[in-house]
């Protein structure tokens, strides 16, 4: 069991082989250097390295609590989890989590080629896909014949911004710190606005966000993407991305200029940056939403749920998160209780604010 900063060199170079080797999508939620760095924001993140033949056959980075209570490294922020392993390993979840002193493994966001943990799955959830592995005119093509009006209609707010408000410039890699602040400062007051919890309230998060930002790694690049309009941005993206995946995270936009749709353009515009770097994949995360379906191409599944081992630690670390999630799932399978509880949750925020 090692501390994310005590892997060599060479073995972070065999974890990016044997995640090679996987064949799953490069999301660079799963490359050792997002590991790293939640690392350095959360001091009990650890990765077990699983050996065989006497060669390192595998990784599982983890969080460790203190009952044992295992889950995936940053959960709650992260949108991709599992163990990074040497095709055909055959491994025992129990032994495994053993080995590693946990009574449990939580995840929300496991990928489904993790075969080891999807037997433990609660719930299955949907994420987003945009794929732009053809370039991004055979991408807008595509969506011209599925959403004429859509495509019509938000290319159209484009030009508006640029007539009403000034010269549209997009920035696909911006490295002003002052963007990133203005990108967190908007995702913020929209958590508020909608009553959902603040995530940027939370230091670990931010101060993961800002590591990830300075993060220049083949396989994980912290990226800000703006949209510009007279000089000043209008919306903006932070999200990692690997040679073949931008994993979109955080988006958000000034709401003075909502009549513009600039979330929307902002997207399309990074789909066309990331087919010009080679990007095959813009994966839009799980959680269901208007702009996903309208920029979509596909969907891929993810799961949540945890891998146990029998003790006390597991049955507390299932009684802490059993009952929410529980409750989410019951709401979520009902639209119309979805949509009260979604009205409840802005007029609480309006509460607040008043």
């Amino acid at each position: 069991m090692l501390e994310p900063e005590e892997l060599g060199e060479g073995e972070k170079e065999h974890w990016r082989e044997l995640r090679a080797a996987s064949g799953a999508p490069r999301n660079p939620f799963m490359e050792p250097e997002f590991t790293e760095a939640v690392s350095r924001v959360r001091p009990h993140a650890r990765v077990a390295v699983v050996y065989e033949g006497g060669e390192a056959a595998g990784f599982l980075p983890h969080e460790r609590g203190p009952l044992g209570q295992g889950r995936a490294v940053g959960l709650g922020v992260s949108d991709c989890q599992g163990a990074v392993l040497r095709p055909g390993l055959g491994l025992d979840v129990r032994a495994l989590l053993r080995a590693c002193g946990l009574s449990s493994y939580a995840f929300d966001n496991l990928e489904a080629e993790q075969r080891l943990f999807v037997p433990y799955a609660a719930e299955e959830f949907t994420t987003y896909v945009i794929d732009v592995g053809k370039g991004y005119e055979t991408y807008e093509n595509a969506l011209r014949a599925r959403s004429p009006k859509f495509l019509k209609t938000t290319l159209a707010k484009e030009r508006r911004l640029g007539r009403q408000v000034g010269d549209v410039r997009f920035v696909f890699d911006e490295r002003d710190p002052a963007a990133l602040r203005t990108l967190v400062e908007w995702k913020s007051a929209q958590y508020r606005r909608t009553g959902r919890r603040d995530r940027f309230a939370r230091e670990w998060i931010t101060r993961l966000v800002g590591r990830l930002a300075e993060t220049r790694a083949p396989q994980c690049t912290g990226t800000l993407s703006v949209l510009y309009a007279a000089g000043r941005p209008v919306a903006a993206h932070f999200g990692l991305r690997s040679a073949t995946v931008l994993a979109c995270w955080f988006p958000a936009y000034d709401p003075q200029f909502a009549r513009f749709s600039p979330g929307l353009v902002l997207h399309l515009r990074m789909a066309e940056a990331a087919a010009a770097e080679g990007i095959d994949t813009l994966d839009l995360g799980r959680g269901a939403a208007e702009y996903k379906d309208a920029l979509k191409t596909g969907e891929l599944p993810v799961y949540e749920g945890m891998a146990t081992r029998p003790g006390v630690g597991a049955a507390l670390h299932r009684l802490g998160r059993e009952p929410a999630r529980r409750v989410h799932g019951f709401v979520r399978g009902r639209p119309r209780l979805a949509a009260l509880a979604a009205r409840t949750l802005k007029g609480a925020a309006r509460l607040r604010r008043s």
